[in-house]
Formats: structure tokens, C-alpha cells, sequence
């Protein structure tokens, strides 16, 4: 507990110090947003609640939490914000086909001995709850890309006010190719990172490549490994294009 205490309290003075009023509350979202993870999972063994809808309802607010509250409310937040639930929306029917058709629901046979004194009859559908879990995984990715993008956009037309909107748009794809490659390479690290003592047991127990990639736990985080990357690369071209119209749009009404 100690260590927990002091490690919040190096990050809240880093985060101050650095990133001044804005720091200070990316330091407090850090507590809303696990405030809401954890009203969602309080509410999915709820009856007649579907745990897809509720995830939906809890990435908007989390969107919320993370775009006005520590941005404000501006015009590149809201486009940003339109982007990601745009984007989240059309991912989720993705997510929900590739999760039914992959099977990854349910726990893998390198779990069942840490399980098997639990019951798994807790009446909720596992398809839902791997759907959740994917999409839970994705939409800190797909906000920070879309405030990455615009973000600089916003300061282009603030700067160029008579750009069009083709050029505008353009813009922001140049932005997201300059983050695709490090969003996506941050997700694959972030896999292996947490699941490094995973891979050494695989390692331990002579698994085979194929072993590996057919395991269902393995296979499980490398899909969400890929929807998050494709919900990143989605949001790229939808939030260029929001923007570049709502910006535009603004200046052609004021004239």
C-alpha cells in the first residue's frame, strides 16, 4: 500500500508539474475512469442488462471523462469525440461477428486448474463478455488517436484559416500515418509485456508454434491486439473527415 501511495504521488507531482491545471485533472480521470470500469462490472451480473450495451454506455463516458474534462469542450474535442463513437460503433459489430466466429469466449485449459474451484454457471453469456472486453480494451487507443489528429488539425485551420477542406482533410491523414505505426507497436508491446511470464510457461512446457497460436488465451489477446489496431487505423480517416468538414463548415457559416 505504501508503494501504491508513493508511486500515485510521484506521478500526481510529475503530472502538476509538467502538465500544470491539465495535469491535475488527467491525474483525477485516472481515478473516474477506474470508477467507471468498476460500476460497469458491478452492473454486468445484473439480470436483463446486456454487458455490450453497457460497455457502449461506459466508453462514452469514459470518451467524456477523457476528452471534455481534461480538454474542455471545444470544437476539437467534440469532433473527436463524434470520431470515436462513430468509430466504436461500427467496431463493435466487427468485434461481435469475429468473437462468435473465433470462439475465444470462456477461459482457456491453462486456466481451469487456477478455476476449477469456481463455478462457471454464473448466468451471463460469455460471447457478450468477450465482446466487452475487446471493446473495453480499444477505446483508450482509438480517444487518444482521435484528440492526436484533431488536435494539430484544429491548430492548421486556426493558423491557415483559408484552407479548404480536401487540403484539411489530407492534413489529418498525414497526421495519423505519423502515429499509426507507434499506436500499433505500443498495443503489440503492451501484449507481450503484460503476458511475458505467459510466454516463458509456454516456453517451459515445449509448446509448439502452432500450440501457441491456437491456444485460446493466446489467441484471445492477439484479437484484441488487432481490433484495437484496427479501431486505431479506422478512427484516423473518420476523424480527418469530421473535422475537416466541421471546421470548414464553421468558417463558410460565419462568413
Amino acid at each position: 500500500m505504501n508503494v501504491l501511495v508513493l508511486l500515485a504521488g510521484i506521478l500526481f507531482l510529475l503530472m502538476t508539474w509538467i502538465g500544470g491545471k491539465k495535469g491535475v485533472r488527467s491525474f483525477v480521470a485516472l481515478f473516474l475512469n477506474f470508477g467507471v470500469i468498476i460500476v460497469t462490472l458491478f452492473f454486468m451480473n445484473v439480470p436483463d442488462i446486456n454487458p455490450v450495451v453497457l460497455t457502449l454506455i461506459a466508453c462514452v463516458v469514459i470518451s467524456c471523462i477523457n476528452l471534455f474534462y481534461i480538454n474542455e469542450v471545444n470544437r476539437k474535442t467534440k469532433t473527436a469525440f463524434l470520431a470515436t463513437i462513430i468509430t466504436t460503433v461500427i467496431l463493435v459489430l466487427f468485434i461481435s461477428v469475429i468473437t462468435y466466429k473465433a470462439m475465444i469466449q470462456g477461459f482457456g485449459e491453462e486456466e481451469t486448474e487456477e478455476m476449477g474451484m469456481f463455478s462457471f454457471y454464473i448466468g451471463i453469456d460469455f460471447v457478450k463478455i468477450a465482446v466487452s472486453v475487446i471493446i473495453m480494451s480499444t477505446i483508450g487507443a482509438i480517444v487518444d488517436a482521435a484528440m492526436a489528429i484533431a488536435s494539430p488539425m484544429r491548430e492548421m485551420h486556426y493558423h491557415h484559416p483559408g484552407i479548404s477542406r480536401k487540403e484539411l482533410f489530407r492534413f489529418g491523414l498525414s497526421i495519423g500515418r505519423d502515429i499509426l505505426g507507434t499506436s500499433t507497436n505500443t498495443l503489440f508491446f503492451a501484449f507481450f509485456g503484460g503476458y511475458l511470464a505467459l510466454l516463458i510457461w509456454f516456453k517451459d512446457l515445449s509448446y509448439s508454434i502452432g500450440e501457441i497460436v491456437n491456444s485460446k488465451i493466446f489467441s484471445s489477446e492477439m484479437i484484441t491486439i488487432f481490433c484495437a489496431a484496427i479501431g486505431v487505423t479506422a478512427v484516423i480517416p473518420v476523424t480527418s473527415w469530421i473535422t475537416a468538414y466541421f471546421l470548414v463548415k464553421t468558417k463558410e457559416e460565419t462568413k
